[in-house]
């Protein structure tokens, strides 16, 4: 354990304090105190968005003169979200690029579902020459570099075969997620955040469009903050939002990047890897809503998030975290791109701000609008086209815990139409 608890309870005893105080979210807003910090006007929004956020900020703000007793809570996924780009992937790039992975005595000793035969590819391909616990040479060694990334990109072998099977639920976790964290067994918190931060300074530095070559691998080999939300949460913090950011990556790696923002530590969610006596990353992950660590069971992952937000930042314990909380223990907004992302944005009470790419249970959810809360805006560097055919969000957008797609359904029961893409 190695992230400081406190805010969680300071936060839940704000949100306590809230509850006492405003027993319904109808109520209305007292005469605003002071003018809220307005978003910039230089920063493009797709039609009325930067308005539509503005009015947040203005009606939920402490700036408001609201009285709640509590800040409100904006929460942010990162990855795509924040930036163009996965901060996590370019860590991991420029660590097999730079022989930063240590060879473990067994390759499934860390992903709890990684197949024999991705156990044997990797074997095969990474050999068995150099020491367990020395580094491997994966900057030479194409085929060792390609079969790592090949599992954590597509969840297969470099022969096209499953890399992950196994029992898991899939609203959880995603082993190749878990199994990101877990490659940097036998490192330090502190290495691996000295490799983030010398991956963040080349993908910064990187022309937008450059790739890079991962064994035989061509990955994106640039990273650009969007000056739009870092401007959204800068106006917030100022409004006096508490921000956090909750992702699916590697917490010391997503650390490395919110200090960009002006998010800290305490403020930042994400796989979160037990340590061992001598502070060394161990293939254990930290659990979430009484699920105990494990081998990734319980990560920031679709409800996952929504179990983080509730344990970390709201204080609520054990099984009562996978659920979605009362109007007033739940965050003012939340902003993602992907299905990872769509419990706890749905779970906002102020907006949903969503970035088009194109994912079909998150896109389901913000062009339904069931709320009038859902703000679509296409991504701010290059945006996708137009998905054809829209979304089939009536029999298949919605992710099934045991795997596989299934009609997504409104709170009341009914069931979410087809959607079309408007938004791109």
């Amino acid at each position: 354990m190695y992230k400081r608890r406190a805010l969680a309870s300071t936060l839940a005893a704000a949100a306590a304090l809230a509850a006492v105080a405003l027993p319904s979210p109808a109520i209305a807003h007292a005469p605003t105190a002071r003018p809220c910090p307005r978003l910039s006007t230089d920063l493009p929004w797709y039609g009325e968005n930067r308005a539509l956020l503005q009015r947040v900020i203005d009606e939920r703000g402490v700036c408001a003169g609201t009285g709640r007793g509590g800040r409100p809570v904006a929460a942010f996924d990162w990855d795509n979200t924040v930036t163009k780009n996965d901060v996590t992937d370019a860590t991991l790039g420029w660590a097999l690029r730079h022989d930063k992975i240590l060879r473990p005595k067994s390759w499934r000793d860390a992903g709890q579902w990684l197949t024999e035969t991705a156990d044997r590819a990797l074997t095969r391909a990474c050999g068995t020459s150099v020491p367990v616990g020395s580094p491997l040479p994966t900057s030479a060694n194409t085929r060792c570099a390609d079969e790592i990334w090949e599992l954590r990109e597509n969840g297969r072998t470099m022969s096209g075969a499953a890399g992950f099977a196994g029992d898991w639920n899939h609203r959880r976790t995603v082993p190749q997620y878990a199994w990101v964290p877990q490659l940097f067994a036998g490192r330090t918190v502190r290495e691996l955040t000295g490799y983030a931060e010398r991956a963040r300074t080349e993908a910064l530095a990187a022309p937008v469009g450059a790739t890079r070559t991962v064994g035989t691998h061509e990955i994106s080999g640039y990273v650009r903050y969007y000056d739009q939300q870092r401007d959204l949460i800068r106006t917030l913090r100022r409004a006096g939002f508490d921000v956090f950011i909750v992702s699916a990556g590697s917490e010391p790696v997503t650390e490395v990047w919110s200090r960009g923002v002006g998010v800290d530590a305490d403020h930042t969610l994400a796989i979160r890897s037990v340590l061992d006596r001598r502070g060394r990353i161990t293939p254990r992950n930290e659990g979430c809503g009484g699920v105990p660590a494990g081998r990734g069971d319980a990560i920031p992952y679709i409800d996952g998030k929504r179990c983080w937000i509730n344990q970390e930042i709201f204080g609520v314990r054990g099984a009562a975290a996978w659920q979605r909380q009362p109007w007033q223990r739940r965050i003012a907004l939340g902003a993602g791109d992907a299905d990872t992302d769509v419990t706890f944005v749905g779970d906002a009470t102020g907006a949903h701000l969503v970035l088009n790419r194109n994912k079909a249970e998150l896109m389901c959810r913000a062009y339904d609008d069931a709320d009038g809360r859902w703000i679509v805006n296409p991504m701010f560097l290059a945006p996708l086209p137009r998905k054809p055919g829209g979304y089939p969000c009536a029999t298949t957008a919605y992710n099934e815990p045991r795997g596989g797609g299934g009609p997504l359904l409104r709170g009341d029961g009914s069931t979410v139409p087809d959607q079309a893409d408007t938004v791109y």
